[in-house]
């Protein structure tokens, strides 16, 4: 947990910054994603949650981007969605957005059947060392930094996160 934490204190330095450099290399997709789930089947298995991943067939697998910056987030979302979740599954989707000749927009959900969150205390997901509940760092742990670095890292690759 300690190499953890000062990996996110350091990116989160890095992007604050301004010193976050993104790569621009082809990747595959698909194994971004298996790895990510790979890492947490695992957790997710011990606290009898169901990790499933969909990828819509129009997706590409092999794509130009900073595959490490995107199974960074990919790891994040999915945590915490195990993290949250108490019963049922947490189901990890993609799909495309928009395509135009040279370019490909995907859009990539995180959903888990957790109790939610008040929409009064969702803008503070993406908060640096913000917590929804004051009890969540006594209970689960964590910096508060883990959304608002994923948050800042798809901003850096064009994209942004949200919460429905």
């Amino acid at each position: 947990h300690l190499l953890r934490l000062i990996t996110d204190i350091l990116d989160f330095s890095k992007i604050e910054a301004g010193k976050l450099e993104i790569e621009n290399i082809q990747f595959s997709l698909v194994d971004q994603l298996e790895h990510a789930i790979s890492v947490l089947a695992a957790r997710a298995l011990k606290n009898d949650l169901e990790l499933c991943c969909s990828i819509d067939p129009d997706v590409p697998d092999q794509l130009i981007g900073d595959p490490g910056r995107l199974l960074q987030i990919f790891v994040n979302l999915i945590s915490n969605g195990i993290k949250f979740t108490e019963k049922g599954e947490v189901v990890v989707c993609t799909i495309v957005k928009t395509r135009r000749s040279d370019k490909i927009e995907l859009l990539f959900s995180v959903k888990d059947t957790g109790k939610g969150i008040p929409n009064g205390k969702q803008p503070l997901l993406f908060q640096a060392f913000s917590q929804v509940d004051s009890s969540t760092q006594r209970i689960y742990g964590g910096t508060g930094l883990g959304l608002a670095i994923s948050s800042k890292l798809a901003s850096a690759m064009g994209g942004k996160m949200w919460v429905e």
